[in-house]
C-alpha cells in the first residue's frame, strides 16, 4: 500500500515523524526543516478527512522524563504548520482517552517516545558484560512489544515517515508495524522520496557515477566506501581521511589528523579500486594552519595559513582544507557525471578560511546537476555546506537521514523500511 493510494477518510492514522528539531534556551524552534518535511503526509491525512496521531522522539532522554526535551514545547508550531487543531498527550503510553476523543480533521501530538526505555528496547542500568544482561535484554524486548502494541491501539493505520530513524528497530519505527495488516501500513511521502533517492544512486544508476566521500576518518566511512567501490566509476576521497592515505604511502603530514591503525585499510581501498576499474581521486595539496581551534572553529591569534603538498606538510602544520590544485582535480572528476552522491565535507568548512574545498565540490555538483545529473546530498555536514553556499535548490535531493542514509548506502536493510515492505 502506498500513501497516495490510501484513503484516510474516517480513519485515525498514527504517524512516526522526526520532529527532533533544535530548540533555543527558551524552547523555541531554531530550524523547522524536519517539521516541514513531514507536512505533505500529515496534510494528506487531514485533507482526506482523517485524523493524525503524531509521534516522535526529541534528543536523548535515555528513558527518563526531561522537561527540556518535551514535545509539548512545539505543539503550537506543529498546529500552525499543519493548519488544523493539534492537542497534546503528555504521556505517550497513556494516551488512549486522548486518541479516542480525537475528531476527524484534527491531530494529536504524543509526548517524547524516548521518555520510555521500551522505545529503543535496550536494558537500562545493566552492563553488557553482566551475566544477567541477556535475560534483561529478553525482558526489555517483551516490554518493547507491549509498548508498540499500546501505540498501535490508538489508530486504524500506521504511517512511517521518519527516515532519520529508519535504521533503528525501535517500537515506533518498526515493531509497531507488526500490529497492522499490509493494507493498513505504509511509508509516508518523505520516506518514499528518501527510499527512491537511495535507489537512484544504488540501483537505478546512470553513468558516469561519481561518489564524493569526505570527513575526518576512514574508519567511519569504510563500510560505505567498500560498497561503493563495486558501483561507482569515480570515487573522490577528501577531508581529514586524506592524510591517512598520504601517510600510508610514507608521506609527511605534519600535525594533520591521521588513523595510524588504518594505513593498511587505505592501501586496501586503493587496491580494490584498481581491481574494480574505479578511478580513485585524492587531493594533492592542502590548506594548512599552525593554530586552529576545533572547539570554536576559528584560527587562533597569530596562527599562519599556507598551502602544502598533501604528502609534504611540515611539522607544526595541520591540514584543514583541500588546496587549489585539489579543488581543480575534484571539479574535473565531477564534470560530466550523471549520478552523484556527496557525503562529507572537503575540509573544516565551519571556518571561512577553510571553506574553499567544500565550496568547490558543492559548486561542481550543482553544475553537473544543471547539466542533467541526479545528485543526492546526505549527512549533516554536506547538507550544512549546501545551505551555507546557497546550493540547496541546485542539487537533486537533500536527504534528511544521516545514519539511516549511510547504512542504506552501505547496503544494509533498514528496519523501518523492511517493517512496511515485509
Amino acid at each position: 500500500m502506498t500513501i497516495s493510494e490510501y484513503n484516510f477518510a474516517g480513519k485515525k492514522a498514527i504517524v512516526r515523524v522526526d520532529f527532533n528539531v533544535p530548540l533555543n534556551e527558551n524552547g523555541e524552534i531554531t530550524d523547522d526543516t524536519r517539521i516541514r518535511g513531514a507536512l505533505p503526509t500529515l496534510k494528506k491525512i487531514i485533507a482526506d478527512g482523517g485524523a493524525a496521531i503524531i509521534m516522535s522522539h526529541m534528543g536523548k532522554p535515555k528513558g527518563k522524563v526531561n522537561p527540556k526535551l518535551s514535545l509539548g514545547q512545539i505543539r503550537a508550531a506543529v498546529e500552525k504548520a499543519i493548519g488544523c487543531p493539534v492537542s497534546f498527550a503528555p504521556d505517550c503510553a497513556k494516551a488512549q482517552d486522548a486518541a479516542k476523543a480525537l475528531k476527524m480533521g484534527e491531530a494529536l501530538l504524543l509526548e517524547n517516545l524516548r521518555y520510555y526505555p521500551e522505545e529503543e528496547g535496550k536494558p537500562v542500568g545493566i552492563d553488557k558484560e553482566d551475566p544477567a544482561y541477556e535475560d534483561a535484554k529478553k525482558e526489555m524486548k517483551a516490554r518493547q512489544k507491549e509498548f508498540a502494541k499500546t501505540l498501535a491501539s490508538y489508530a486504524d493505520c500506521y504511517v512511517m515517515d521518519a527516515f532519520g530513524t529508519a535504521h533503528r528497530k525501535h517500537a515506533s519505527t518498526a515493531v509497531i508495524a507488526d500490529y497492522f495488516d499490509a493494507d493498513n501500513k505504509m511509508l509516508g511521502f518523505l520516506m518514499e522520496k528518501e527510499v527512491q533517492a537511495v535507489d537512484n544512486v544504488l540501483s537505478n544508476i546512470k553513468r558516469p557515477f561519481v561518489a564524493i566521500m569526505g570527513g575526518s576518518k576512514v574508519s567511519s566511512k569504510i563500510g560505505i566506501i567498500q560498497n561503493l567501490l563495486g558501483k561507482v566509476d569515480k570515487l573522490i576521497l577528501c577531508g581529514g581521511m586524506t592524510y591517512t592515505f598520504s601517510k600510508a604511502h610514507g608521506g609527511e603530514i605534519g600535525d594533520s589528523i591521521v588513523e595510524l591503525d588504518k594505513l593498511d585499510v587505505a592501501l586496501d581501498v586503493e587496491k580494490t579500486a584498481k581491481e574494480n576499474g574505479v578511478e580513485l581521486v585524492l587531493g594533492v595539496d592542502s590548506v594548512c594552519c599552525t593554530g586552529y581551534d576545533f572547539g570554536t572553529f576559528s584560527v587562533k591569534p597569530g596562527a599562519q595559513i599556507k598551502v602544502f603538498p598533501s604528502n609534504a606538510i611540515e611539522a607544526g602544520w595541520d591540514g584543514l582544507d583541500a588546496g587549489p590544485e585539489s579543488r581543480k582535480k575534484f571539479a574535473e572528476a565531477i564534470k560530466g557525471a550523471k549520478t552523484i552522491l556527496w557525503n562529507g565535507p572537503a575540509g573544516c568548512f565551519e571556518c571561512e578560511d577553510f571553506t574553499a574545498g567544500s565550496r568547490a565540490v558543492g559548486e561542481a555538483v550543482a553544475q553537473a546537476t544543471a547539466e542533467g545529473a541526479f545528485s543526492l546530498i546526505g549527512g549533516g555536514d554536506s547538507v550544512a555546506c549546501c545551505t551555507k553556499f546557497g546550493l540547496t535548490d541546485k542539487v537533486s535531493y537533500i536527504s534528511t537521514g544521516g545514519g539511516a542514509l549511510l547504512e542504506a548506502i552501505e547496503g544494509k536493510v533498514l528496519p523501518g523500511v523492511a517493517a512496511i515492505k515485509g
